[in-house]
């Protein structure tokens, strides 16, 4: 990691750097290196201007911008500055004051997302509701919670407009029964974190003051992302010190979806008096032929601060277009670049492809698989969010917060203790309003009549709960696991439980590296560490090619970077419904892909695709033309020999079922099956049994008998 050095900034980066006082606005373009530019800040403070890191407050988005951020910091200058992502800093002020608020307490617990969506679901059915709409109300919940308006508010505005008002004002009933309830049991949801936090400060003017007063300087990273309650946050806390340093790039504002709103940068002008704007216009990252691509597209869009990157690189490989047949075609011309590319020197996690949506995975995945490339897909399931791991989190929650019912009701029979539906709701009956947690540790509670089913669960728990302090935290879990059958419960010998068992293995080596980089950890720091967690703090593992959604890859780059689904209707996502708005968002996230890039970038798009069951005609996306990828000098323009071949409505492939075939990679081999259409066949070779390979791209040798 480089040394804080002055010199090694380019003039942009240091006129932005010394003017320390009052409101800086940066607007960085993708790879102008703004994470420099912020460390240095950091420790141009701390160095040069001498103010104390304790005064320091700097904020991103992902844990691993945060992480990248500390250790850079930590190697130029003296640590201390208070260094984290917005979540994880309201999880902090909370800890430390959420007892103000009635019914919470610091030992609170960060509900899952499927948490959340089964609360929702059972309130649902408790108001006679139809589970159907629960994606409606948590969107309700959604908007409501990221611009921090009240329910009953939202939901009197809402009815002046909406037809069935009877239907509104159900929803806003399970709005305020999922609120109480989540009282009721300690817990919060992520939105909550940073909701509370903004009514902690609006509403307690000392605990406001307590963080204003001390951060004298507050630096925020991809200020583009923030939504309203984040930028009021941010308000609030440069309140009395007044000198707050944003870093964003509304070219890269790709999250509208979940409330991000880029035009933040745009009021910060209008909410500060005497905002100093700087550009940083330079790209690191890039070639030239990659750069004029992003900046082709992008300024298509008008809601944008003008900026136009550029490079002292070299204009390096132009892009190459591929026309593919269908998403079959598309996959196998992805995994045989990559193999070729492979064989010239590149590593496999050199490699990225990104995709719009993630319905477009299983044909590449198969198409890698064909190839034998390792890859692992992300913007999918994730390892916090299986069913196994979140069964050992949720009993760990309930020796850190003893009013969690929400967790207490997954465990409860899990391993099977008899506890059925009926038992559960009597004991929830017989516990009242006290939570049931509390009610079975309380002396309260008689084993007389679940005697045999209880009295073990509920003993455990007090023994481990007298421990929690006395041992090391890794210890601790490993006995939660161990006590109550839980690494029994998952024991098997098929390939699925094998994988649990060693995914539990995989959460206990998970807990050891938290406490050996964070000294004097407490199970409560663990939980809302794992519970903070994103998909991209996972990419870039060594020998994987990475499979993704482009919405889990920003902040990354990749030498070698694939768009696939090039399509009117997929990329952009829809040609219809879309308003210019949206439009720009697309287009956005167009450009996000792009930028990934530093050395070759492939693009590509099918004549036809299967899409919801039905091989439908495509057309090329519009980007394609916003590139400008019709200059044939700078462009390499490949198209599959079957886009041809369907002009035509003739393809012959000259190999037939029973032809014995050599392979420059799979060796020998008999075709077994060949497709309706000509195109894929499937052959069995010797030494790496059945590949499906298409027919035009696999280079085959027929063999004499």
């Amino acid at each position: 990691m480089s040394e804080y050095d002055l010199e090694s900034l380019n003039e942009q980066q240091k006129e932005a750097l010394l003017e320390t006082e009052g409101v800086v606005l940066v607007t960085a373009g993708a790879g102008s290196g703004k994470t420099r530019l912020l460390t240095h800040r950091i420790c141009y403070l701390i160095k040069e201007k001498g103010v104390s890191p304790y005064n320091i407050l700097a904020i991103t988005f992902t844990n691993k911008a945060t992480n990248e951020m500390k250790e850079r910091v930590a190697k130029m200058c003296d640590g201390g500055v208070w260094i984290s992502t917005f979540h994880s800093m309201c999880v902090r002020i909370l800890r430390e004051n959420i007892d103000r608020l009635d019914g919470f307490d610091k030992k609170f617990t960060i509900i899952a997302e499927n948490d959340k969506s089964k609360i929702i679901k059972d309130l649902l059915k408790k108001n006679n509701v139809d589970e159907d709409d629960k994606d409606k109300v948590s969107m309700h919940l959604e908007n409501i919670k990221n611009k921090g308006l009240d329910i009953d508010e939202y939901f009197d505005a809402l009815a002046e407009f909406d037809r069935n008002k009877t239907k509104l004002r159900v929803f806003q009933k399970v709005c305020l029964e999922y609120e109480e309830y989540l009282r009721k049991n300690n817990s919060l949801d992520f939105d909550d974190l940073l909701n509370k936090t903004l009514f902690l400060f609006h509403n307690y003017p000392d605990v406001l003051a307590k963080y204003a007063q001390r951060f004298h300087y507050i630096l925020v990273d991809e200020f583009q992302d923030t939504n309203l309650v984040q930028y009021k946050l941010i308000k609030l806390l440069a309140s009395v010190n007044g000198n707050l340093f944003v870093v964003g790039d509304e070219d890269q504002c790709i999250y509208s979806w979940r409330g991000a709103n880029f035009h933040n940068i745009f009021n910060l002008k209008n909410d500060f008096e005497k905002v100093k704007i700087f550009k940083l216009e330079r790209n690191y990252r890039s070639t030239k032929n990659i750069l004029n691509l992003a900046n082709n597209v992008i300024s298509n869009n008008k809601e944008r601060l003008e900026k136009n990157l550029w490079t002292d690189k070299n204009e390096g490989e132009g892009p190459v277009v591929y026309s593919a047949f269908d998403e079959r075609d598309e996959a196998l011309f992805v995994a045989r670049t990559i193999d070729d590319l492979a064989r010239e020197g590149f590593s496999f996690n050199d490699f990225a492809i990104l995709m719009r949506i993630n319905a477009l995975s299983r044909a590449l995945e198969e198409g890698l698989m064909s190839f034998q490339i390792p890859y692992k897909l992300y913007g999918g399931f994730k390892f916090y969010d299986r069913a196994e791991i979140r069964m050992v989190l949720s009993y760990l929650s309930i020796f850190v917060n003893q009013k969690d019912d929400i967790s207490l009701l997954k465990i409860i029979n899990f391993p099977k203790r008899g506890i059925g539906d009926v038992a559960v709701e009597n004991l929830l009956e017989e516990a009242g309003d006290e939570g049931l947690l509390t009610y079975l540790l309380s002396e309260r509670f008689s084993f007389s009549k679940y005697h045999s089913k209880l009295e073990n669960f509920v003993e455990t728990i007090k023994k481990l709960q007298k421990q929690i302090d006395k041992i090391p935290l890794v210890q601790f879990v490993k006995k939660v696991v161990v006590s109550f059958g839980i690494d029994v419960a998952y024991a098997g010998k098929d390939e699925d439980a094998v994988e649990k068992v060693a995914n539990i293995d995989s959460l206990l080596s998970g807990v050891k590296e938290f406490c050996d980089d964070n000294e004097d950890a407490t199970l409560e720091d663990y939980l809302a560490e794992v519970m903070l967690k994103t998909d991209s703090d996972q990419i870039q593992e060594n020998g994987v090619v990475t499979l993704s959604t482009i919405h889990s890859v920003k902040g990354l780059e990749f030498p070698v970077v694939f768009v696939v689904g090039l399509e009117e209707g997929i990329f952009p996502l829809s040609r219809a419904t879309l308003s210019s708005e949206e439009m720009e968002e697309e287009r956005r996230l167009m450009y996000v892909a792009i930028t990934r890039a530093e050395e070759r970038i492939f693009l590509s798009y099918t004549a036809k695709r299967l899409v919801y069951g039905k091989s439908n005609p495509q057309a090329p996306s519009r980007f394609l033309k916003e590139l400008g990828i019709v200059d044939k000098k700078h462009t390499k323009l490949l198209s599959s020999d079957f886009v041809q071949a369907e002009k035509e409505d003739v393809f012959v492939s000259g190999f037939e079922i029973g032809d014995k075939v050599f392979h420059n990679r799979f060796g020998e081999g008999k075709i077994v099956d060949i497709s309706d259409d000509g195109l894929v066949a499937d052959i069995d070779f010797e030494m790496f049994g059945k590949k499906s390979l298409m027919l035009n791209m696999a280079k085959l040798e027929k063999l004499e008998d």
